[in-house]
């Protein structure tokens, strides 16, 4: 009966959320408390819910206040230099230009939100794209790719495995530092090589300079933010902030790191109480957005372990894997990883379907961090500028001005590769087992 309400839970759930008949937020919330009460739990629902929220605190605290940080220092202009500095070196050659919009992209992604890499990529470097009638589907393609390979601690994909898994974020990423470099490593020679075969479709002579290049025009607005003045403490500042979480992360938690940045990155470039106030206004519909969906998470993750539900349907599945392939399972996620974004979104997956995947291996003797380092290393990471479920990839082909399916067909493969190399140096650098 209970491998039944569970697999019936988790099937709603994910028609709900794919049909869009409910929203992530709303049907985390009621199809697993509707199911707890089917079940015959009644009351101890409440207890569920609240040991679901509890566990899911730190997690959503180091995403709001990452948000609200990145927020302060993109608006006080700290990228602004960088930038500026990557659109004069690239110049007019096709390769530099290429790699170029991949290393912009992949600053601006910082942040952890697709939808700002992307407005700030693709209109900075498509005037140069089309004065050198250079192909929009490789601009869509770098940024892409560089949006795609970061999977950072307060990215989306990482904070829903950590709170789907109840694991701690610096377990799952610190093993994957070297994974990621690896990854970077394949993103750039890409780059290099779409580049180098723009240069031979267009015969490129070297003839540098004969091209004016874009200017970036920021409005009045953006002028009024910025601090150049603050340019190195804010660097200074970001990565005290970034290498604590990374060196430190298991004695203070990245959301304690956060939180003393944003209030230090506040003090010191907008002294003033009113733009404090309007800083986090201008931010907070973001950051709430994502923390009422994890503490709707923490709902569902509750009322599935609590009720038992998770592991009954574990126990029932693991009969139907041989003992012999339970040590392969991370590595045949790894590479199913990716395409699997192509129909569950980020939510569903990470929610619904990770921690069934993760209980089954544990029964098997597998620790579940291999399985959500597996998940990460393609599921709305790699696979999320091409999915059809996220309105990422909407905005990447409508700022580009090409086809969604022509995006999908040229962009898949490079992601896809990208995946496959991860999954490949996780098993070289001993992380799965095989």
């Amino acid at each position: 009966m209970l491998p039944l309400l569970g697999l019936a839970t988790i099937v709603v759930l994910l028609a709900a959320i794919l049909s869009k008949r409910m929203s992530p937020l709303v049907a985390l919330i009621i199809v697993p408390i509707a199911a707890s009460l089917i079940g015959g739990f009644g009351l101890q629902t409440s207890k569920f819910v609240i040991d679901g929220l509890k566990s899911l605190a730190p997690v959503v605290g180091m995403f709001v206040f990452a948000i609200l940080y990145f927020g302060t220092i993109t608006d006080a202009g700290t990228l602004d230099p960088i930038i500026d500095r990557i659109l004069r070196t690239v110049g007019t050659r096709p390769t530099r230009i290429v790699m170029g919009t991949t290393l912009l992209a992949l600053l601006i992604h910082l942040d952890g939100s697709g939808a700002v890499c992307f407005l700030v990529t693709i209109p900075a470097m498509l005037p140069l794209y089309d004065r050198l009638k250079m192909d929009r589907r490789v601009l869509a393609a770098a940024a892409s790719m560089a949006a795609g390979i970061n999977f950072l601690p307060w990215t989306g994909p990482m904070i829903r495995a950590s709170a789907s898994l109840h694991l701690p974020i610096s377990a799952l990423f610190n093993p994957l530092i070297p994974v990621q470099i690896v990854g970077l490593v394949f993103v750039f020679g890409m780059a290099w090589w779409l580049g180098r075969r723009e240069e031979k479709r267009l015969g490129y002579t070297g003839a540098d300079g004969a091209i004016p290049m874009p200017k970036r025009e920021l409005t009045d607005e953006q002028k009024a933010l910025r601090r150049p003045k603050n340019f190195w403490f804010n660097i200074l500042l970001t990565l005290v902030v970034l290498g604590t979480m990374v060196v430190m992360g298991e004695k203070i938690p990245p959301a304690i790191m956060f939180m003393v940045g944003l209030c230090v990155a506040l003090l010191v470039n907008y002294p003033n109480v009113d733009m404090q106030r309007q800083r986090i206004d201008a931010h907070a519909r973001a950051a709430l957005m994502m923390a009422g969906i994890l503490l709707a998470a923490g709902v569902f993750t509750g009322v599935m372990q609590g009720s038992g539900m998770l592991k009954a349907m574990a126990q029932a599945a693991v009969g139907f894997v041989p003992p012999s392939m339970a040590t392969h399972i991370p590595v045949a996620l790894g590479f199913l990883s990716m395409p699997l974004s192509m129909l569950f979104d980020p939510d569903s997956f990470y929610f619904g379907v990770l921690p069934v995947i993760a209980e089954v291996a544990g029964q098997l003797g597998v620790p579940a961090v291999h399985v959500g380092q597996a998940a990460l290393l393609g599921q709305m990471t790699t696979g999320f500028p091409v999915s059809p479920l996220t309105p990422a990839t909407f905005l990447v082909v409508g700022l580009t001005g090409i086809d969604l399916a022509d995006h999908q067909k040229f962009t898949f493969p490079l992601l896809f590769g990208a995946s496959i190399v991860m999954t490949i140096a996780c098993v070289v650098l001993g992380i799965f087992p095989l």
